[in-house]
């Protein structure tokens, strides 16, 4: 490997935190850029060589924090209204800062006219990128594995308009390690895009079915029409924005758009990634 300044972002976050995990695991030294360096939520591991401050919306403080950075692991920011301008204005200041190659967490399908709303945006970052000058390389998660229990409501059902579509949903942990493969020799991965999922593609009735298995439980799935999804959901009070990103996760199911299993994290990584069974025997139960 050569020897490299490398910065990551987000490691106060679950995916961050495993990149700076599998980093030191390898003994690669990196910087981490946090939004407060004080918190307990930095990892302190003996490879991480500082920790500096910077917001991504804040372009001076990110200009800063970048400095002497050769290669930035961006993982992307929180969902917002302003999402999109807080990654371009992060990526000017990479830009600025004399970054020479970003590689960034977008999203499985991301496209100008994604069902799935948000990954319009990563679409979005991703051609900012592009015309940075900076080199880049783009890993397309899938949905999370993580995220499929939070999907079961109270009563045991997990409710949207997904129809009979499948998804290959993808362990954080799988991306952690294929991100960390691809800091540990950028180089080898500029101008590259990679589809990150599991090794299968499942229905939301599958889903429901394995955490009934693996849990004890009984989970079912309610394929609700897109006005049940709003209905269901207008109760939380959130803005019209992120209803409509919760609706286009099922939506973009049912079409087909999450239906892709690649292989490119047993391909980067060399070990087959997390089935959704052998996920949950590994996690604790909610």
């Amino acid at each position: 490997m050569t020897t490299m300044t490398l910065a990551v972002t987000g490691a106060t976050g679950h995916l961050g935190g495993l990149v700076s995990q599998d980093l030191d695991a390898a003994g690669i030294p990196h910087r981490i850029v946090a939004r407060d360096p004080a918190s307990p939520r930095v990892p302190r591991h003996a490879t991480v060589t500082e920790v500096t401050a910077a917001e991504f919306g804040d372009r001076e403080a990110a200009t800063r924090a970048l400095a002497g950075v050769q290669v930035l692991f961006m993982v992307s920011a929180s969902e917002s209204a302003d999402r999109l301008a807080q990654h371009r204005t992060f990526i000017d200041a990479a830009a600025a800062a004399g970054v020479q190659h970003v590689v960034y967490t977008s999203f499985l399908g991301a496209a100008p006219d994604a069902t799935f709303t948000l990954a319009r945006d990563h679409y979005a970052t991703e051609e900012h990128l592009k015309a940075s000058g900076m080199a880049w390389t783009f890993l397309r998660d899938s949905f999370y594995l993580d995220f499929t229990e939070a999907m079961v409501g109270e009563d045991g059902v997990i409710r949207g308009p997904a129809r009979d579509g499948a998804c290959a949903f993808v362990a954080r942990a799988d991306v952690a390690r294929t991100a960390a493969t691809v800091l540990a020799d950028p180089a080898e991965h500029a101008l590259r895009t990679y589809d990150l999922t599991g090794p299968q593609a499942l229905t939301l009735e599958e889903v429901a079915a394995t955490i009934s298995a693996v849990r004890g439980t009984t989970v079912t799935y309610h394929d609700e029409t897109v006005e049940e999804a709003y209905a269901s959901r207008a109760s939380y009070g959130a803005p019209d924005w992120q209803v409509e990103a919760w609706v286009s996760t099922y939506t973009a199911i049912a079409d087909g758009s999450m239906a892709t299993v690649s292989t490119a994290v047993r391909d980067l990584t060399g070990s087959q990634p997390l089935g959704l069974e052998e996920f949950l025997r590994a996690s604790p139960s909610r």
